[in-house]
């Protein structure tokens, strides 16, 4: 290269690199505005009332994130994390979207990726349901299938690295691609579906952890709008979200995956925000399962078991409410719908072979619906 010292007198030359191409900025105002468009023509999810003794003076309502496009709660997720990197220049066209994920988050993305007409390919245990892995296929994804579910961060990494593609990582992501301040996130649409009820806000809101994202934005919601509001996370077992929070070890980690489904993980994830919550519970999976069956019974709906671990958590806090005489609501969310699990957790032969006895965890719901003792 010459040598372009500067003599007296002279101006410096301007040294300008300009990497801007019109096609790709075309291809990206229009993958923005599909995407956009998708939340701009869906409707808010609904809110729907648990049935509770009216004397008891406590309203609980479930969050119903099922009826999105994608049939779950990763809907919003997914929505936030393309246009976070689309923005950000990650995603490219011609190039795949990978992503990490244990299923619902798959399909959203999936969905997504065909809207914008990228590839996508999702890492995922072998032992993800059938149904999820045809969801995945059905929006037009491919499933790569790893029989460790503690290496889906480094294959998926690794698919990006070779692909040229982009690792979407919503396991580091999903807490900041949200905007946590509003625009219509779910802290926001709970609050104003609740606007007209006996007690507008809400005395607990009770979340589930796949990423963190979900209670770190409702969390921060609540700060930044002063409400008096408090946040629980149920952590279903082996997961270590719970282990993480209680000891402040963010480096806490376990060596089994979870069974139920999108939440859980085998180390605390970069999302999960432990000062934005103000209370966990470690639930066992077969009050978890039992939950979702109570669920069907009360409300006529099959629901996946990560709400089954949010409603056991839900209705322990009504016990303790009642026992201490207060009034007020709460809030937990439908995260996705049964039928995605009708072989595992609707699935008597799965319960069995897992060694899963839900029975005592039933009576002791029942019981409680029944006639308010929680026992045990």
């Amino acid at each position: 290269m010459a040598d372009q010292q500067q003599t007296p007198g002279e101006v410096a030359a301007t040294v300008d690199v300009d990497r801007s191409d019109e096609a790709y900025r075309s291809w990206l105002k229009e993958a923005v505005r599909r995407v956009q468009a998708d939340a701009n023509r869906s409707a808010d999810t609904h809110l729907l009332r648990f049935p509770l003794p009216e004397e008891w003076g406590i309203d609980l309502y479930l969050k119903d994130e099922s009826t999105h496009p994608t049939g779950s709660l990763k809907h919003r997720l997914a929505r936030s994390l393309f246009l976070y990197g689309l923005c950000n220049g990650w995603i490219r066209p011609g190039k795949p979207v990978i992503e990490a994920s244990s299923g619902s988050t798959a399909v959203s993305e999936a969905y997504f990726a065909g809207l914008i007409g990228v590839p996508f390919i999702a890492v995922m245990p072998r032992t993800t349901s059938c149904e999820k892995i045809s969801l995945i296929e059905f929006q037009g994804g491919t499933c790569h299938l790893v029989d460790d579910p503690r290496t889906v961060y480094e294959v998926s990494a690794r698919l990006a690295e070779e692909t040229g593609g982009h690792y979407m990582d919503q396991f580091t992501y999903a807490e900041r691609a949200t905007d946590w301040r509003g625009n219509n996130n779910i802290a926001e649409s709970i609050y104003s579906q609740l606007r007209m009820e006996r007690y507008p806000e809400p005395a607990w809101i009770v979340a589930t952890a796949g990423t963190g994202g979900t209670s770190a934005t409702i969390g921060r919601y609540v700060r930044y709008q002063q409400y008096d509001t408090r946040i629980c996370v149920a952590d279903p077992e082996n997961s270590c979200f719970f282990e993480g929070w209680v000891t402040g070890d963010q480096g806490a980690h376990c060596d089994q995956g979870s069974r139920i489904e999108g939440i859980g993980r085998p180390r605390v994830e970069p999302s999960f925000v432990p000062g934005a919550i103000d209370r966990m519970m470690k639930v066992p999976d077969g009050a978890s399962i039992a939950a979702v069956r109570t669920l069907e019974a009360v409300l006529g709906r099959r629901a996946g078991g990560s709400t089954g671990t949010g409603l056991w958590s839900a209705l322990r806090i009504v016990s303790e409410m009642r026992a201490a005489g207060r009034r007020g609501s709460l809030v937990t969310l439908l995260c996705d719908p049964g039928d995605r699990y009708l072989d595992k957790y609707y699935s008597d032969a799965w319960l069995a072979e897992q060694g899963i006895d839900i029975a005592p965890y039933r009576a002791r719901l029942d019981g409680f619906l029944a006639g308010g003792l929680w026992g045990g």
